[in-house]
């Protein structure tokens, strides 16, 4: 089939709606007015209509700071009610949202304002101890461009009067793009581009398999400026016009208190979100999430004595391991498929998602056979913006895309991982590269040749570890190296975990640490 022909099969079959997401969600509000919209844990709720208001006043925000529909601007949000405000107006005025992690830090900030040619950030003062506004504004000065920096705090201080007689120009709503970032083996984010029409097909389809409506609340711990966040909270809730629930730390007991005053019924999450939440005691008078109706996991590794237990703790609500990318195609389990699948697959892929096998000539392999993972649907990504022969290294001849992860697919259609080609280390769901860590480490002087690898963990999946062959007669310690990685620009994430201590590393012939052999040798196989 051409890409012409696929194209027609994914709007005749609804996937594509060739809407703007914004101008949907309007429809959809000027219906249910009253209805909540969006609410976050310092008790902050905004109906439809009160969303539209404030969408619309940051919109005159935007335009006065030279803000155009087609201008890519970043978003540095935590997870409140602005979140959304923000997010919504971006779309109505025709710009392209690049949302991305709270902890991003000042250097990707920069790079990804001259990647993407960005005209505005658009923050937080502060989230915590992090001062996000003067990050920002440091960012903002060093780019290549002249970037805006727009700081809000607070719902109420979107109040910017609207100009009289000031509309959005026809233009400034188009079908848009959003842009996400996902971690890069070399170091510094990959900004993936989608169209409205490629996450509505995500969005579609999620509602289509667990029948999902304007009457669904969505409950959000997991960060918005990440892609399950975005996509299946954010995007999901305005998609549907139904409630978002938002929670900005994670903190089980909390989640369970929002969960169950607002009713939630469908949520995504990290593994360790559930593991926690397995833990934790229940409201009191209450079970523990009696109104989730489904809860998707995924990022770290799913065990199946986690599905047991979880079907232990939550008999009402159906647990599925969520497999998926930034770049899109994702697979689940479905309300039907039996235990044995839930417990040991990564379920299959959604409607109009082809999966496939690949050898290491890329060609298509039979069912069964152990290779690498690839998909093609409604729902992938249309390339990585400024990283176009990156995106094209990425496609196999016919279409199909890439995503480094090994597995086998069985005759049902499910899915089995088995390992990944990336040497990325997923800790508590989040992608992290090894190579500006290793980058930052082999300068202390005690290292000779260093290594990050996943140290397996029952909780996180994977946490650092540092693998370091020492400098002659230098007494390395764990707490030295973690100093020198705080002292030189290192966020706390990105600090090792453990310490391993060996004499030399495996490598190849041009003297690549073989990390897939390291890491057995230090904790034995895990497949």
């Amino acid at each position: 089939m051409t890409t012409e022909e696929i194209a027609r099969g994914y709007r005749s079959a609804g996937w594509w709606p060739d809407e703007a997401l914004g101008t949907r969600y309007t429809r959809i509000a000027r219906t249910l007015p009253s209805h909540l919209a969006v609410a976050d844990d310092r008790g902050t709720e905004l109906s439809h209509q009160q969303l539209l208001a404030a969408s619309r006043r940051m919109m005159a925000r935007l335009a006065g700071a030279g803000v155009t529909s087609g201008d890519l601007v970043l978003s540095v949000m935590p997870n409140r009610v602005e979140w959304q405000v923000v997010f919504l107006a971006l779309l109505q005025i025709g710009a392209r949202p690049m949302t991305i992690p709270t902890t991003t830090d000042t250097a990707t900030m920069t790079y990804l304002c001259d990647l993407t040619q960005a005209r505005a950030i658009i923050t937080s003062p502060r989230l915590g101890n992090t001062a996000l506004g003067e990050m920002a504004v440091e960012a903002a000065s060093k780019a290549d461009r002249a970037t805006a920096v727009l700081v809000v705090d607070d719902v109420n201080e979107v109040v910017v009067a609207v100009p009289a007689g000031w509309e959005p120009s026809e233009s400034s709503v188009p079908l848009f793009d959003h842009v996400m970032t996902t971690s890069s083996t070399t170091g510094m984010p990959k900004a993936v581009m989608h169209t409205s029409n490629t996450l509505a097909a995500l969005n579609v389809t999620f509602a289509d398999r667990f029948a999902l409506t304007a009457e669904t609340p969505i409950f959000m711990g997991s960060p918005l400026g990440h892609s399950v966040g975005s996509i299946h909270g954010a995007r999901l809730a305005l998609y549907l016009g139904a409630p978002l629930i938002l929670q900005e730390r994670w903190d089980p007991d909390l989640a369970l208190q929002l969960s169950a005053r607002y009713r939630c019924e469908f949520t995504c999450a990290a593994t360790p979100f559930l593991k926690d939440l397995i833990d934790a005691a229940p409201p009191t008078g209450q079970s523990k999430l009696h109104t989730m109706r489904t809860f998707l996991c995924g990022g770290a590794a799913v065990p199946p004595m986690l599905i047991d237990q979880a079907d232990e703790h939550f008999p009402n609500t159906f647990v599925s391991v969520l497999w998926g990318m930034t770049e899109g195609g994702v697979t689940t389990c479905t309300p039907t498929s039996s235990r044995e699948q839930r417990r040991n697959t990564a379920g299959c892929g959604m409607p109009g998602l082809e999966l496939s096998i690949v050898g290491a000539e890329r060609c298509h392999l039979p069912i069964g056979d152990e290779g690498e993972l690839v998909m093609r649907g409604p729902g992938v990504l249309t390339g990585y913006l400024g990283q176009h022969q990156l995106y094209e290294e990425c496609l196999t001849s016919d279409g199909f895309f890439r995503t480094g992860d090994l597995a086998r697919l069985d005759a049902a259609g499910y899915v089995h991982l088995t390992g990944r080609l990336k040497d990325l280390i997923i800790r508590g769901g989040v992608n992290i590269s090894p190579v500006p860590i290793e980058d930052v480490l082999s300068g202390h002087p005690g290292v000779r040749r260093v290594a990050v690898i996943g140290q397996p963990d029952d909780r996180l999946g994977e946490r650092l570890c540092a693998v370091v062959v020492p400098a002659e007669s230098y007494e390395l310690t764990f707490e030295s190296l973690v100093d020198w990685a705080s002292a030189h620009g290192l966020t706390r994430r990105y600090w090792p975990e453990s310490l391993k201590l060996v004499t030399e590393m495996p490598q190849t012939a041009a003297g690549k640490i073989r990390k897939n052999q390291l890491r057995d040798e230090i904790f034995g196989r895990t497949q």
